[in-house]
């Protein structure tokens, strides 16, 4: 196997846009060792650099963050580690920090590709050598370059003879996993389907590649965040490579754990191009997500504007002016690339996303209160009230009217007692929009409550439909801003003013309404116009309880 080493200078260019396979956070793990005596291997594969605990010790001695095996083995000590995901290896970052003296004097490396349910018996396996022994130094990283090698899930760490090493990083490319069907949609941009972030504009507090890692992360550090910008109309921005080739239908920006620093707003372009990095300012970029604002702590589900055929490679995350994100997916589904029409149909099917105050905020309002304070969209006053056993969300939604002189109007609470609707195949038909011109509404659901909008998709109980639209140049609704939510028992809306909306659309157990309007008259159709649509379009409602990668990821 050849092999050479690389300078720590030309870390970038060499594994800048390579996936560090071994990681924790893609699932990596320790499956046997040695001896670990003086320090625990699973240090090896953390995602943060090794600290210093210099003058700290334990009942075994001197405390490192790394892998430590005791002193004078006759042949040598060795580590199994079961990458996250199978793929192709190019390389490694074998670094020995705060091991002075005690570092490893060699190693070397195996691999191989095994489905042994019991990993346990690896260690007669048929092991193959992909780097072969070379020598270390003291508190430092050493970077090697091999030539790539056929799909692996495996890789033994030997060293020669013992000693200490802080961190072990595989560098290398994904074997994707993606459905078999084209027509099931998936997360574009995760990195078990083979997405990869191949341009970050700022990383300084945390990298561009996380965006697209399993799972929310556990803090700050597993997210992209870029450093304060001082500059009027600064933006920092990231470019994904999608695992596929693929026609874009929804976006999820999650802010986890990012609740003082999350970025003011956000907006998402693509493209298709051979190019592995294409040029960050190129005229090919096609906006899917217009400008929208993001809030604190939490998950933000977006329809994309795409037309039906469009299929893209990339994808360009632009926030402003600057700040963190913990994850970034795009869901869609694999296509071959064919040329769109304008005049193309708008709509004849949409995915329902989970009702968000900022997806939500063209239309209306989001009435809900915040188990975490500081996840409540910027802005909200919450007070402590009833003594200290309550929270006090203030004026979330304002009742307003504007109608003609001469109608009597008078405002009101109503209640709507709704029965679910029928679905099948996991659709419900949206044949009916209505508006009304001269007043806003709201829907305050009754009874229930506790969940979240996550909650509401994953554990479904009392859950409705929000539908809306915009008005067209025609008067009728605009089909290209169709929306679909779905919303939990423990959120309410109000629609603006003028708003397209589908009636009110239960979809688990009867659930009683009540509703915050201003009526014309004795409650009579003066304020409400009813639209038939053209032909019917199907609301895909999302998936519980799979375990695939995409929208629930």
């Amino acid at each position: 196997m050849s092999h050479h080493k690389v300078p720590l200078e030309t870390f970038p260019e060499t594994f800048g846009s390579t996936t560090e396979l071994s990681s924790v956070a893609l699932g990596g793990k320790v499956v046997k060792v040695s001896d670990e005596f003086f320090a625990a291997a699973y240090h090896l594969l953390l995602v943060e650099p090794a600290p210093s605990l210099k003058g700290q010790f334990g009942p075994n001695g001197a405390l490192y963050s790394g892998w430590e095996s005791r002193r004078h083995n006759p042949a040598h000590d060795w580590c199994i580690i079961k990458l996250g995901t199978t793929g192709t290896l190019v390389g490694f970052d074998i670094d020995t920090t705060h091991f002075n003296g005690n570092e490893a004097p060699a190693v070397s490396v195996e691999a191989l590709l095994s489905s042994e349910l019991d990993e346990r018996d690896l260690t007669s396996a048929q092991w193959t050598e992909i780097l072969p022994r070379v020598a270390l130094g003291p508190s430092s990283r050493h970077l090697f370059k091999i030539a790539e090698t056929t799909p692996l899930n495996y890789v033994r760490l030997n060293m020669y003879p013992d000693g200490g090493i802080a961190r072990f990083r595989v560098y290398g490319h994904v074997a994707p996993i993606q459905p078999a069907d084209d027509t099931e949609a998936f997360d574009l941009a995760h990195v078990f389907a083979g997405g990869r972030v191949v341009f970050t504009s700022d990383q300084h507090f945390g990298v561009g590649s996380n965006l697209i890692l399993p799972g929310r992360g556990k803090d700050m550090g597993d997210g992209w965040e870029t450093k304060r910008s001082r500059q009027k109309s600064h933006k920092d921005w990231v470019i994904i490579k999608l695992g596929a080739p693929g026609k874009l239908e929804i976006a999820e920006i999650d802010t986890a754990h990012f609740k003082g620093n999350f970025p003011e707003s956000c907006e998402l372009h693509a493209l298709s191009t051979a190019s592995d990095v294409p040029e960050s300012d190129s005229v090919a970029w096609v906006p899917i997500l217009s400008r929208v604002k993001l809030g604190p702590h939490r998950r933000h589900f977006f329809q994309l504007n795409a037309f039906p055929d469009d299929v893209f490679t990339h994808v360009k995350v632009t926030i402003y002016p600057d700040g963190g994100i913990k994850r970034v997916r795009i869901i869609g589904t694999r296509g071959a690339a064919t040329t769109a029409s304008p005049d193309a149909v708008a709509c004849k099917f949409m995915h329902v996303l989970p009702l968000t105050p900022e997806a939500f905020s063209p239309f209306g309002q989001v009435i809900q209160a915040y188990g975490d304070h500081a996840s409540a969209p910027p802005g909200t006053k919450i007070t402590p009230a009833n003594g200290g056993t309550a929270s006090k969300f203030h004026k979330l939604a304002l009742p307003r009217a504007c109608y003609p002189e001469g109608m009597n109007a008078t405002s009101g609470l109503s209640i709507y007692r709704c029965n679910p609707v029928t679905i099948v195949d996991g659709h419900v038909n949206l044949a009916v929009l209505e508006r009304h011109p001269y007043t806003n509404q709201a829907f305050i659901p009754m009874g229930g409550g506790g969940f979240s909008e996550d909650e509401a998709i994953r554990e479904p109980g009392n859950t409705y439909l929000v539908v809306v639209a915009h008005t067209g140049p025609d008067d009728k609704p605009d089909l290209s801003t169709l929306r679909a939510f779905i919303a939990s028992s423990a959120q309410g809306i109000m629609y603006n003013t003028a708003v397209w909306h589908q009636p009110m659309t239960v979809l688990d157990k009867p659930m009683d309404f009540t509703c915050v309007e201003t009526q014309i008259g004795s409650g009579e159709k003066a304020d409400c116009e009813i639209l038939d649509l053209d032909s019917v379009i199907k609301l895909q409602l999302p998936c519980v309880g799979s375990d695939k990668v995409h929208l629930l990821d």
